[in-house]
């Protein structure tokens, strides 16, 4: 996210340069911001040998792939073939740093030969050795590259199928689908819940949208899903009783439909088919049966709060088609000068702001020299953080820990890349319940 506005990929060839310089190997190498300092125009491109021009001009004088790599110390160093290739092996799937020193002294000594010492010798290696961390060849970037530009082209031109198809083969990919399901939203994708009248054991397209599958009921078996949709093609469901009677549900199946408001579409709120579900350990032959129960057996009950559906779809789904969390908390957040995520885009930089989100991100990789990076989610985006090595290890247990976090610090703008470097941090306390699960330091 912080790349793409930096780098503005215009071609295919664009977004292999994208796969690869994100890796360790460019990063630790000192890679990137020369590349994107001479792509922008605000250097000029050198090289660090007149002989290594032919091997790096493709990507303005900076290495970026493995092939490159070999090529260069066969350039500067005059490595065969086979030199190459033990080269290749080092920064291969196992990676030795011990290799890798050993190469190093033999590449020092060939250039050395070739007149090639000093600051140039030194940016050569730092360049090669890097790579020992974890670089791309190119071609796998390509094939990266390939399979990037063709999800954001289907996210772009069929965001709902896409949607359903990344929430259908989950787990895979990054974000969790309680993420994917608010992204699509904002994409305008409108997203319908679960309903035992229409929703398959998939994730569905319905008249465009989005209709969510009971494969994200907790607790349901895919044989259950297919044996519902089998029932539903001999005739629709009536009721509740008639539901339960010809899918043969347990009582366990029917508290977590009606827990998740699958029963809506029988008139039911979620607490009165929770008492109606609770009709099979007192009768067990009723419900089962298809007996309705009788209305004047149906107590008075208070039906939940959209804040307490929101909960209750967290805690039997893990997400949810009604409104974001944080929307249920943005009157009491707004009056405590906490902004959203779109509000953070008006302000400016330098501007000390508060903000509010579901951590959905949680990163601390090993090229970070100890930074911590925050991922908030709220009704109307998303917005990063970025945590100090002291201020981490202060509020370690916090900001590993919380599932929704209160943060306030210096907003940063720069070349369209928006965080805030975050100095205070706060849990912000809810009702009892699951919450979303974040992706955490992978």
């Amino acid at each position: 996210m912080a790349m793409l506005p930096r780098l503005k990929p215009r071609t295919y060839y664009d977004l292999v340069i994208e796969v690869s310089i994100v890796r360790p190997g460019p990063i630790t190498g000192g890679m990137v911001h020369p590349y994107l300092r001479r792509r922008a125009g605000k250097e000029p491109v050198v090289y660090p040998h007149p002989c290594l021009e032919p091997v790096l001009a493709k990507t303005l004088g900076v290495p970026l792939f493995q092939e490159q790599i070999l090529r260069m110390a066969m350039a500067v160093a005059g490595f065969s073939g086979g030199e190459a290739e033990e080269l290749r092996r080092a920064m291969g799937f196992k990676r030795s740093a011990e290799r890798m020193e050993k190469i190093e002294q033999r590449l020092r000594a060939g250039m050395a030969r070739k007149g090639i010492v000093g600051a140039a010798a030194d940016q050569i290696v730092q360049s090669i050795t890097s790579f020992a961390l974890y670089g791309f060849p190119e071609s796998h970037a390509a094939s990266f590259a390939l399979i990037a530009y063709a999800s954001a082209y289907l996210k772009c031109h069929y965001p709902a199928e896409f949607f359903a198809a990344m929430l259908n083969c989950y787990p895979l990919g990054f974000y969790h689908p309680s993420t994917l399901a608010k992204d699509a939203e904002r994409h305008g994708v409108t997203v319908l819940p679960i309903d035992v009248t229409r929703s398959r054991w998939s994730c569905t397209i319905e008249d465009r949208a989005l209709r969510l599958g009971l494969r994200y009921v907790s607790g349901l078996r895919e044989d259950f899903g297919r044996r519902v949709e089998r029932a539903r093609a001999e005739r629709a469901f009536r009721s509740l009783a008639d539901f339960a009677a010809r899918t043969e549900t347990g009582r366990r199946e029917l508290d977590a439909l009606a827990y998740c408001g699958a029963f809506s579409a029988f008139g039911l709120e979620r607490r009165a088919a929770l008492w109606q579900v609770a009709a099979v350990e007192r009768d067990p032959q009723s419900l089962l049966a298809g007996v309705e129960p009788s209305s004047s057996d149906q107590p008075a009950l208070s039906a939940m709060t959209r804040f307490e559906q929101t909960l209750a779809d967290y805690a039997a789904t893990g997400l949810t088609a009604g409104p974001h969390l944080m929307a249920h908390l943005r009157g009491r957040l707004r009056k405590a000068g906490v902004m959203s995520a779109s509000e953070l885009t008006a302000a400016h930089d330098g501007q000390t702001v508060r903000t509010a989100g579901v951590v959905i991100v949680r990163q601390r990789p090993g090229t970070a020299k100890g930074f911590f990076f925050l991922t908030l989610e709220d009704e109307t985006g998303i917005a990063n953080a970025i945590v100090t090595p002291p201020l981490f290890h202060q509020h370690r247990a916090l900001l590993s820990g919380a599932p929704v976090l209160w943060i306030e610090g210096v907003l940063q703008k720069q070349d369209g890349v928006m965080s805030i470097r975050a100095h205070r941090f706060a849990r912000l306390k809810l009702a009892q319940g699951a919450l979303p699960h974040s992706h955490d330091f992978h």
